[in-house]
């Protein structure tokens, strides 16, 4: 037990850095902008960019190396992982920097959903889903620790410091993971075929446009975060780190809840939250008026906004190890996969916004996606119960 607790451990600080490393270009968007000579709303797009390549990269790299030892893999991902991330520290430009954060990208989603995979191989089947809710949590504490730290840094050295920062957190945790993970873990190697039936099913193609617009409903307004709390809101630089580090707890409770639900029967429960999610989002140009209710309102939604995703993901696992067990890997690389497509989406939409009408008008991007994603839920839910009365 308490080798799973340390390897347990070692996954969520592989999810902490991959979180440092994606989430921190929202604290440190603006001294991008400035340090590379850009506007904001272009250095907005490196999430997109980031995002898509992420999206378009994990099923492909996931697929195609899971006929190869996982150990491997996933140290040497983790590898071209500190060398993409140590070359955005270095980047002297908006295209030498996007450039590195598509190495990054490349692997990143790869890593995580190998994480997932080798967890779900390790833990006790009781433990799952909140190991699963823990990984999640490792990004959240990249946003308490990582990423007020990093935009820190950023203020007072500079953002290529942050970065380096992030490289050599990559490089003590390609050692610690070195030691601590299976070497022959136990895997079901297959076609691309076998494993692309997948995607055919009915449960994991919802899920998969749930997890999509569920992290659109977020970053339609997170991802220009850090605008909204000073520009908008009128909080000082000073006040941001701690204004970011609370977020990032509330984000932490999120996740924690999150797996508690996935124990109980988790996504019976979505539908109320995504309802929840839309009127709060309706508020947003009315709240955003007012400092406190703004970033009350930000907390709100950090809370519930994401707190399905750890019974998505275990939904995911248990349609794959009943009907499909040889896409395994594929199974825990979707909600990578489709959480980033979603990003990308929000992003974009958050831009675009952001460009035509102001920040205080992101809210009804979020209002759009958060319907699509109520509907969804409902869907899915019924297509779950059809699926359980055939069985029975």
């Amino acid at each position: 037990m308490t080798k799973y607790r340390l390897q347990a451990a070692a996954f969520v600080l592989v999810s902490f850095m991959l979180g440092c490393n994606e989430f921190i270009v929202v604290g440190i968007i603006s001294d991008i902008s400035g340090s590379l000579n850009v506007k904001v709303s272009t250095v907005g797009y490196l999430v997109t960019i980031f995002a898509t390549v992420y999206a378009i990269s994990t099923p492909l790299i996931t697929i195609l190396t899971n006929r190869f030892n996982r150990y491997h893999t996933f140290m040497a991902l983790m590898i071209i992982f500190l060398i993409g991330n140590t070359l955005t520290g270095f980047a002297t430009s908006f295209p030498m920097m996007a450039a590195a954060r598509m190495i990054t990208a490349v692997v990143a989603g790869t890593i995580e959903s190998l994480s997932i995979a080798i967890c779900s191989t390790i833990a006790p089947r009781n433990k799952r889903a909140i190991l699963i809710s823990w990984i999640a949590a490792g990004f959240s504490i990249a946003s308490v620790i990582g990423v007020p730290i990093g935009t820190a840094i950023s203020t007072h050295f500079g953002w290529q410091d942050a970065f380096h920062l992030i490289s050599l957190l990559s490089l003590v945790t390609c050692i610690v993971l070195g030691i601590l993970v299976p070497r022959n873990l136990k895997q079901q190697p297959s076609g691309i075929k076998d494993q692309l039936v997948l995607l055919t099913d009915k449960r994991v193609y919802l899920g998969a446009a749930l997890i999509l617009f569920t992290a659109a409903t977020s970053y339609a307004y997170y991802t220009y975060v850090r605008p909204l709390i000073t520009t908008t809101l009128g909080f000082n630089t000073t006040m941001l780190n701690w204004l970011l580090m609370i977020i990032g707890i509330v984000s932490i409770i999120s996740n924690r809840l999150s797996g508690t639900l996935a124990q109980h029967d988790g996504l019976k429960q979505l539908p109320k939250f995504y309802l929840l999610d839309i009127i709060l989002l309706c508020s947003f140009p009315l709240a955003m008026s007012r400092a406190w209710s703004g970033y009350g309102l930000l907390l709100l939604l950090t809370l519930i906004i994401l707190i399905g995703s750890a019974s998505i993901q275990v939904h995911f696992l248990d349609v794959a190890e009943s009907d499909y067990p040889q896409a395994i890997a594929l199974a825990s690389a979707l909600n990578a996969i489709f959480f980033n497509i979603g990003i990308s989406l929000g992003s974009a939409t958050a831009s675009g916004v952001l460009r035509t009408a102001g920040l205080t008008s992101l809210g009804w991007g979020g209002v759009l996606f958060a319907v699509i994603a109520l509907s969804i839920s409902v869907w899915l839910n019924q297509t779950n119960a059809r699926y359980a009365n055939k069985i029975d």
